[in-house]
């Protein structure tokens, strides 16, 4: 499918300088740019390559001033970024075409409703009393649990696993081999040594427009519910335990584990590796970064985090650079010393 520069321009609310009437064919990095295709630029870091790039056209900023004449034809935005993304959103929707009906082998139990236009694939288990609604697609081998509501416009991937009882709200995407509502980790040490599992009575509450990597893992509340706010973005394999409330509107990148009962605040970004010990508050707008270790509650909103135990993240760097120094810093005292 092909469409013209300006078109395009039409469809991000951008400004053509150049030939707007060139045709449009697909996407490319700037570094990579080829006749036909186009690219964007946020990152000044790649401007050098805005000179060079093969691309018919290239999502550039509006306050950008041109070095020197480039090729390319320009479509000027706010935020190139978020420009680039939203014409990426639009051509998968003009591309897609997606498929509806039942398809078998699979089961779905007669007292399960299934919406409208929704789609159920080869080899997926759909329980008693499950709710899917309109547009939503199931696809192959996902198995869906007694009593779970699934709203509108979802799609969860092959391999999915959702656990009885649980609730997902509409425009929820879950990637494959994800397990929603599975037990938390709760057992009980007794007298003689061995552990005793506390049965995980709860449910998992995923609120609208979430979107859940492949292989992660939500656990069901032991009572009451573990709670995804609305538009929450959480990574492949992240680990979310029994109780947790993630707020809206949060990040969460791949190999982070949150432990049991802890709540994040809204509008939190949390990096790769991180780990969350429970029954502790996260302020929002906490920004925590890779592989940091927060073992205490985050009473302050708005602060950037590093290091374990997780501290304002200068003094963290500050401390870091220190460390690196140790070894001279040792020589120099032997030498005094002696």
């Amino acid at each position: 499918m092909k469409f013209t520069v300006n078109q395009i321009a039409e469809l991000i609310q951008g400004t053509v300088n150049g030939d707007g009437d060139q045709l449009i064919s697909g996407f490319d990095k700037i570094e990579e740019g080829k006749k036909g295709n186009i690219t964007f630029l946020a990152n000044p870091k790649y401007e050098a390559y805005l000179y060079d790039t093969e691309a018919s056209s290239v999502i550039i900023s509006n306050q950008l001033i041109l070095k020197k004449p480039v090729r390319a034809a320009l479509i000027r935005v706010e935020d190139p970024y978020i420009a680039f993304t939203i014409l990426l959103q639009k051509y998968q929707e003009f591309m897609s075409i997606k498929p509806t009906g039942i398809q078998q082998p699979c089961f779905v139990d007669e007292s399960a409703k299934i919406g409208e236009s929704a789609f159920i694939g080869r080899f997926s288990t759909i329980e008693s009393q499950v709710q899917i609604g309109n547009n939503t697609q199931i696809y192959d081998r996902v198995s869906i649990g007694k009593n779970v509501k699934i709203g509108s416009n979802c799609a969860i991937y092959p391999g999915v696993v959702i656990y009885s009882d649980c609730i997902i709200g509409n425009n929820v995407v879950i990637h494959g081999n994800s397990v929603i509502g599975s037990d938390g980790f709760g057992h009980a040490p007794q007298a003689d040594g061995t552990f005793k599992s506390i049965p995980q009575l709860g449910n998992v509450i995923i609120e609208d427009h979430v979107s859940i990597g492949s292989n992660t893992t939500i656990d069901r509340a032991t009572m009451g519910s573990t709670i995804i706010r609305t538009g929450v973005k959480i990574d492949n394999l992240v680990q979310i335990a029994h109780n947790v409330e993630i707020g809206q509107h949060t990040a969460i990148a791949a190999q982070t584990g949150i432990s049991g009962s802890t709540k994040v605040g809204e509008n939190c970004l949390i990096a790769g590796q991180v780990g969350v010990a429970g029954h502790i508050t996260i302020a929002p707008r906490t920004i925590v970064t890779g592989q940091s270790g927060v073992t205490k509650t985050v009473k302050v909103p708005g602060q950037t985090l590093g290091g374990t135990p997780a501290s304002n993240n200068v003094d963290f760097l500050k401390r870091n650079a220190l460390i690196r120094q140790l070894p001279e810093i040792f020589e120099k005292f032997n030498q005094i010393n002696k």
